[in-house]
């Protein structure tokens, strides 16, 4: 079974004649009556009565109509989809954490309104994850720590993150890597670039973090700092946006490691209409351009 044949089938079924479909199709009738006589064979079934040099649809022809019709008018979205001609389909998208939570809920919610044909996939991770999703193909694009520096890849600037220690309620003032070297941190896995700006942090002042308890949340760090178990760093964005925020304290790192880039990627070479119009809505949302600290 192919379309073609599909094609043909429901030609004849609508036109009730092999010559009128013929001329829909632009095939010789002769090709018609093959192919459809092929697609009874293969499918067991009878599709057509043929009475008096006219053709009726059969019970399993009503039936099969209606699945060659769905499969036909998905194929013809497909290709409009595809070619540009449409803005429809699915747009995969991947995000940090912090900024799913804080950045980009007013971005999506326009995105929705205004493209309602479209739908938008939203998955979070740390950059590491979101950057292979891109390379496998499974996400269009994704928010990352960046610059990223791949070959395949490219992409815009978007936020820029005031980077915070959180430290227990009582901690003393936090202005460098030695002053809290030993001491326990709570970070997302290994492949989180937060994580590892962090632990360049420390490398930096010739400091050494203590034991590092990977966590799955924001949330989870801030509930263990607030215990008094250690130290979190996290954007000051979704600091403030957590209840509890106010029972621990925390410090900006200082230059240069106080700020951090979150950029919208890519793969080169790969922009869908869908992503297309999504980047569209990006300067009227984004709160300010990268460098408006």
């Amino acid at each position: 079974m192919d379309l073609t044949q599909l094609e043909m089938f429901t030609a004849v079924a609508e036109t009730g004649s092999i010559s009128a479909a013929a001329r829909q199709v632009h095939r010789v009738p002769s090709n018609l009556t093959t192919r459809i006589r092929q697609l009874e064979e293969e499918l067991g079934k009878d599709l057509f009565i043929r009475e008096n040099q006219r053709l009726r649809l059969s019970p399993d022809g009503h039936n099969f109509l209606i699945y060659s019709r769905q499969i036909l008018g998905l194929v013809d979205e497909a290709r409009r989809v595809i070619s540009g001609d449409e803005t429809r389909g699915t747009l995969a998208l991947g995000a940090l954490e912090s900024t799913a939570a804080v950045r980009i809920p007013s971005i999506l919610a326009a995105f929705n309104q205004r493209y309602d044909g479209i739908q938008l996939d939203l998955s979070t991770g740390a950059s590491g994850t979101m950057l292979d999703g891109i390379l496998e193909g499974t996400l269009s694009a994704a928010f990352v720590d960046g610059p990223v520096l791949h070959p395949v890849l490219e992409g815009v600037p978007v936020f820029d993150e005031e980077m915070m220690i959180i430290a227990p309620i009582s901690h003393q003032p936090i202005t460098r890597a030695r002053d809290v070297s030993g001491a326990s941190l709570y970070a997302f896995r290994a492949n989180c670039s937060y994580r590892r700006h962090f632990e360049g942090w420390f490398l930096a002042d010739q400091a050494m973090p203590g034991k590092i308890h990977e966590m799955e949340s924001y949330h989870g760090m801030l509930a263990c700092v607030i215990a008094g178990a250690g130290l979190a760093m996290m954007p000051r964005s979704m600091l403030e946006s957590m209840p509890g925020s106010h029972q621990i304290s925390a410090w900006p790192l200082a230059e240069p490691w106080r700020w951090l880039t979150t950029w919208l990627v890519w793969r080169r070479g790969a922009r869908t209409p869908q992503l297309d119009a999504f980047i569209d809505l990006l300067p009227a949302y984004r709160g300010g351009w990268p460098g408006q600290k």
